[in-house]
């Protein structure tokens, strides 16, 4: 976390040396002259260095900027960030050590990536789905004991100096790219597959081989045939990549990925020297930025769908109702041995409690959305 103190060396200072500073100073205006006021209020702000796993070109990277904006217009300009893309500092996949070495004081990436750390992090977005959407995980995490959970397995289980914080909740993840249409499980056996966390896991029970790759090596992967198929999250990110360049086949509807959010990492060294109203800015603006994040992911994500569409010739398909109905299957046969960690145990039986409940609620109270919109919009839902 950079401080600059505002003297004529403009070197860098603990925040509570800073405050110190700041009430003399104040104080001295007091009994002195009110000349003396402006100096403090021109002091300079805290600037935190953030990293994201995205390249400067993915609109992840424009929704980790709506974050910056919100923390920076609440905090009145007393906190600024300075956000990085992926491999500025470190790599995609490295933003949680930085955030922990100090190295970075934050960082805008997604649990599943510290999978090889410790496999319970993809349950925190990417694990099993026992029926709930990202928006009831994501309540879970916040309403029903998943942010202590994620504590336990941050702090505890992994030994980081580092909190962490979730939010925007993603919408499933489509299925992915593929040169040829795929229609049965048989269609998958022997696939070179790109995926993350325990994704991986379940596509090899479909028969495919798996290569965990950061989203910006996917391209140069397939087209160096190190993989022959591949997903990553959504259309925009996806034709931003140029995922059309390399296959024609665009399969959404996927159980393999339908419940995440964004993970927000702090040093906790870093918050805990922060006054409470600037800590307060950084954790409520990720609620702020999940809000503003689903209207712009709503807004490009149907617009990028159409172009990939009528602009590149992409074929959009629905995942077959057999792949999705073996995806429960493989989520069936995972699940036990993931069962067999005692604190995963308690993660997914936390979850499955939440689910039953407000799951049964949320599936009660809807409406069939798609009979409304085949009603107005005859004909263009072809499912």
């Amino acid at each position: 976390m950079t401080r600059t103190s505002g003297t004529p060396t403009g070197g860098a200072v603990s925040r509570r040396s800073f405050l110190r500073t700041g009430a003399l100073a104040g104080g001295g205006a007091i009994v002195g002259t009110a000349l003396a006021a402006p100096a403090v209020l021109a002091q300079a702000p805290i600037v935190l260095k953030m990293q994201t796993s995205w390249p400067a070109s993915d609109i992840w990277m424009d929704f980790a900027r709506e974050y910056v904006e919100r923390v920076e217009a609440m905090s009145g300009g007393r906190l600024k960030i300075d956000l990085l893309p992926a491999g500025a500092v470190v790599g995609a996949f490295q933003v949680i050590d930085a955030v922990n070495d100090g190295v970075l004081d934050a960082a805008h990436s997604v649990p599943v990536y510290w999978y090889g750390k410790n496999k319970a992090a993809s349950l925190f977005g990417t694990g099993p789905v026992l029926g709930g959407s990202a928006t009831t995980m994501l309540a879970w995490f916040n309403a029903g004991g998943g942010r202590e959970f994620y504590r336990e397995l941050i702090q505890d289980k992994m030994g980081m100096n580092v909190v962490g914080l979730l939010g925007f909740p993603m919408f499933a993840q489509p299925f992915g790219w593929f040169k040829g249409e795929v229609n049965t499980v048989a269609d998958l056996q022997g696939f070179k597959y790109r995926t993350v966390g325990l994704a991986a896991d379940l596509m090899q029970k479909l028969g495919m081989s798996v290569a965990q790759l950061p989203g910006g090596e996917i391209v140069p992967a397939m087209e160096r045939g190190v993989i022959d198929a591949f997903e990553f999250n959504n259309p925009s990110s996806d034709m931003r990549f140029g995922a059309q360049d390399v296959a024609k086949n665009y399969y959404l509807s996927s159980y393999h990925q339908a419940s995440e959010a964004f993970e927000f990492l702090f040093n906790k060294d870093v918050m805990d020297d922060l006054d409470p109203d600037l800590r307060a800015i950084l954790e409520h603006s990720v609620e702020a930025a999940s809000t503003s994040n689903t209207a712009r992911a709503l807004d490009n994500y149907s617009s990028d769908l159409q172009k990939l569409q009528d602009d590149h010739g992409v074929k959009v398909h629905r995942t077959s109702p057999e792949i999705l109905d073996a995806q429960l299957k493989a989520w069936d046969e995972l699940i036990v041995e993931l069962e067999q960690d005692e604190f995963m145990k308690r993660v997914l039986d936390s979850q499955r409690a939440w689910v039953e409940r407000v799951v049964f609620y949320e599936l009660m109270n809807a409406p069939d959305y798609a009979l409304a919109y085949n009603h107005y919009f005859p004909g263009k839902l072809k499912i």
